[in-house]
């Protein structure tokens, strides 16, 4: 780690990348010079939509302004202000949003200490218990680019019905929502029938890239956070983007192409304990779907702790991020990191998304569509409109857990663990995504260090649907070494949706149900498990688990 300080670190607006340039200078040839040669850095800087080929040229072109949107975005600064006295009141910020709407708020929030609740699930407990948290105080941040998210609108319509059975009038219930759509979405004129305030997010931002905009600045702001010093941040940064040194974005993205391209296509994203919050969960959206599509990818995998499993491999690159390393201090908080990035969250943004941008041009990906996230969200509308298929007989009942087992693999919890995870890729990875509620059920994020233990390879873990609108797109697009484990769980109490023939309940299975079958339509390895009382079921997966490191 003393070499890591050692060598040169490239800074720009309080933002530092140390060890990128090692990365770079271990390959047979510099990314970087490359990038430099080909005039990347300017063009980015300049906007030039032609960098990922022309099949990209048109969605660049509409998707490339998060490189100066954090300019536009202070034409927000008086509205933000007027708003948050207007509903001064209602001190009780919840956030109805997925995927780019709702990731980087949540780390803005973390990182800033300001309360903020997030509703990005569909798990019936979950929302019951959103509904049931200081309802008469509670302003609902609606936010959705598309305005046509199937989980926000659920939201929006539980909450209404909320405040309606808790004798609001029509009109006082319209006053505790705000809405963030682009201008023309379907929920902006959803928001003019709720009497609601609506904000206009910037249309040439997509939503991965969207954390500067009024989609990461409205519910943080009402939640109590500075945003303006957000945007001071990434303006200090932004001067560096068109440099060919002292460029500490191009640094990071030449170090992230060069590692993937020579093998380390998994980026372990680290916390070094000095100041930034669950950036590492922005950034699993930002760089999963980004890049993983056309078989090509940089599968992020974000690891608790600098003393958690899974954060090396000989497919691993280790990168660390923080906020306010001390003069002298090593990065990566007793790790050692390939590449350490530290500096204040608006340039961490800026940085990351301008590094995502250079990675993607030596990927040759385009990284502003998202073409494989609509298929699970398809195969979820048709369970819906069919009703669910026939449940298969599991392969075996043990406990609280009912076994799924994949064809060819024994049918017991033990024996069909260790075919899964034996049944690993050279270079693949596992991912473990959970249909359940990330509060109450939170025991089974314990299951990814567990299984890294055990394996000795990336785990990756995910919380169903959050993260459909995140890794989900790697899952299909990117490249086909993944094996799944997918968790799913009784609802004992379900919750209607108003207005909808379904419940959550029924959602969240469908959605489950149509990502099992987008993946199978891949002949991908995947087990599913089913808690028939969760935390029973928890508890016994966790030793079963724990039982294989034997």
């Amino acid at each position: 780690m003393g070499e890591l300080l050692a060598a040169p670190a490239e800074a720009a607006g309080g933002l530092a990348v140390y060890g990128a340039l090692a990365v770079d200078g271990s390959a047979p040839a510099s990314t970087r010079q490359a990038l430099v040669d080909s005039g990347v850095p300017g063009r980015l800087a300049a906007k030039d939509p032609t960098l990922w080929g022309p099949e990209a040229a048109a969605g660049a072109r509409a998707g490339l302004g998060w490189v100066d949107t954090h300019r536009r975005s202070r034409e927000l600064l008086p509205q933000l202000a007027e708003l948050t006295t207007e509903l001064a009141d209602l001190d009780h910020v919840v956030l109805a949003g997925m995927g780019g709407s709702s990731l980087a708020p949540e780390v803005i929030a973390r990182t800033t200490g300001r309360p903020l609740t997030v509703l990005d699930t569909t798990d019936p407990g979950q929302v019951r218990a959103a509904l049931g948290d200081r309802l008469a105080r509670t302003v609902v941040v609606l936010a959705s680019k598309s305005g046509t998210t199937v989980e926000t609108d659920s939201h929006r319509r539980a909450y209404w019905q909320a405040f309606l059975d808790a004798g609001l009038t029509e009109a006082e219930a319209g006053r505790h929502f705000v809405v963030v759509t682009d201008p023309g979405s379907p929920l902006e004129a959803v928001a003019a029938e709720l009497g609601a305030i609506t904000v206009l997010a910037d249309p040439e931002v997509g939503g991965r890239f969207s954390a500067l905009t009024a989609f990461g600045l409205v519910p943080c702001a009402l939640a109590g956070v500075p945003v303006a010093d957000l945007l001071d941040q990434a303006e200090a940064f932004a001067a560096s983007l068109d440099r060919v040194d002292g460029n500490p974005g191009l640094a990071l993205g030449a170090a992230l192409a060069a590692a993937a391209t020579a093998g380390r296509d998994k980026v372990a994203l680290v916390p070094d304990g000095t100041g930034v919050e669950g950036l590492g969960d922005w950034l699993e959206q930002l760089l999963a779907e980004s890049t993983g599509k056309g078989g090509q990818g940089i599968l992020p995998v974000v690891v608790e702790s600098p003393d958690s499993p899974g954060l090396t491999g000989t497919d691993v690159l280790t990168v660390s991020y923080g906020g306010a390393l001390a003069a002298g201090a090593v990065p990566g908080a007793g790790t050692a990191p390939d590449v350490a990035v530290n500096g204040p969250l608006g340039a961490q943004f800026l940085a990351w998304e301008y590094a995502t941008a250079v990675a993607a041009t030596v990927l040759g990906v385009d990284p502003f569509d998202q073409p494989n996230v609509t298929e699970s969200k398809e195969h979820t509308a048709a369970i819906l409109a069919e009703g669910p298929p026939p449940a298969p007989a599991p392969s075996s009942v043990e406990g609280a857990i009912e076994v799924y087992a994949p064809p060819g693999a024994p049918g017991d919890l033990a024996g069909a663990l260790r075919h899964l995870l034996g049944g690993l890729d050279d270079g693949g990875f596992l991912a473990v995504t959970a249909y359940l509620d990330r509060h109450a059920d939170a025991d089974a994020a314990r299951l990814r260090p567990l299984l890294a233990e055990v394996t000795g390879r990336s785990v990756t873990f995910g919380w169903g649907p959050r993260y459909l609108h995140s890794t989900g797109q790697y899952h299909k697009g990117g490249p086909q070494v993944g094996s799944f484990l997918q968790v799913t769980g009784t609802v004992d109490v379900d919750l209607p949706v108003p207005g909808k023939p379904y419940s959550f309940g029924e959602l969240q299975a469908a959605q489950a149900a149509g990502d099992r079958r987008a993946l199978a339509g891949r002949e991908r390895p995947l087990l599913r498990l089913h808690l028939t009382e969760r935390s029973a079921g928890l508890a016994q997966l966790l030793d079963a688990v724990g039982s294989l490191r034997a």
